[in-house]
């Protein structure tokens, strides 16, 4: 691997409780390349959110990211960024999308006025020039400028799903968490999201951290895959060695539980 543009060290995270501490990520450590798509891919409550939250520093308590933990972005070291680096670093280095996040949008807010909020607030446009902005990244997600003034109700769920991208694309980050960007959407809506994430990826040549349950997805969509357990990284390889051989027993169990597609009893 080139030099990492996110460099992950023993990140171990606690949810403190009153009684008794919650290990939600424990001692996990991978690299993401530039121009690369790294996938995290695991059962729900195995600790990837938590992994999502932390690159984007936005866990509060009673989550505790501990002393021993290192997150890096092109070097820089993300968990010693004070609230105003913090404020520049969100969106102009890292953007995420998050779970349903056709769902994330302000339901009472114009498409124009969410994109409008963030392009002022971190490049400090004027009016028309974020309008402009606005109108040139809905393009790249097959919308129609014209649409900039309808609400996200107006939009079906794969299209507030492309806006949302959109949305992330438009301060040109180095790197773009997903997580869970294609739940509750049909197959066909989420190839057609993945395609345009990979078509914009070769254009501005962003990472992707990529996060989802969903295996089979995710080995269609990532150079290389990383399979999370109990809060641990028990395996990490390329896609197609996760596919065709994978080495940890969970990994094997994952595989084993899709079904069939050519009938049979499953027991």
């Amino acid at each position: 691997m080139t030099q990492p543009l996110l460099s992950v060290r023993n990140l171990t995270i606690d949810y403190i409780g009153e009684e008794k501490d919650f290990r939600a990520v424990n001692d996990v450590s991978f690299d993401v390349a530039p121009g690369e798509v790294f996938g995290l891919a695991g059962e729900s409550g195995c600790g990837k959110s938590t992994i999502a939250f932390a690159i984007s520093r936005l866990h509060k308590p009673p989550a505790l990211i501990r002393k021993e933990s290192r997150i890096l972005l092109d070097g820089r070291d993300v968990l010693g960024l004070n609230r105003e680096a913090l404020a520049a670093f969100r969106w102009r280095e890292v953007a995420m999308v998050f779970q349903s996040a056709m769902n994330s949008l302000n339901p009472v807010l114009r498409i124009e006025a969410q994109f409008s909020d963030m392009l002022r607030t971190h490049k400090n446009m004027s009016r028309t020039e974020a309008r402009e902005r606005t109108a040139e990244m809905l393009r790249l997600v097959d919308i129609a400028p014209d649409r900039m003034r309808d609400y996200p109700h107006q939009f079906s769920g794969g299209m507030r799903q492309r806006i949302v991208i959109a949305i992330c694309m438009a301060l040109d980050p180095k790197l773009v968490v997903m997580d869970e960007p294609t739940t509750a959407l049909d197959v066909v809506v989420q190839r057609e999201i993945l395609q345009r994430i990979n078509e914009l990826r070769r254009s501005f040549g962003f990472s992707v951290l990529f996060i989802t349950h969903d295996l089979g997805l995710m080995v269609q969509f990532c150079d290389r895959v990383g399979i999370m357990l109990s809060g641990r990284l028990v395996e990490q390889n390329s896609a197609e060695a996760i596919y065709r051989t994978p080495e940890h027993d969970y990994t094997k169990k994952l595989w084993a539980s899709f079904p069939s597609l050519h009938g049979g009893v499953l027991l």
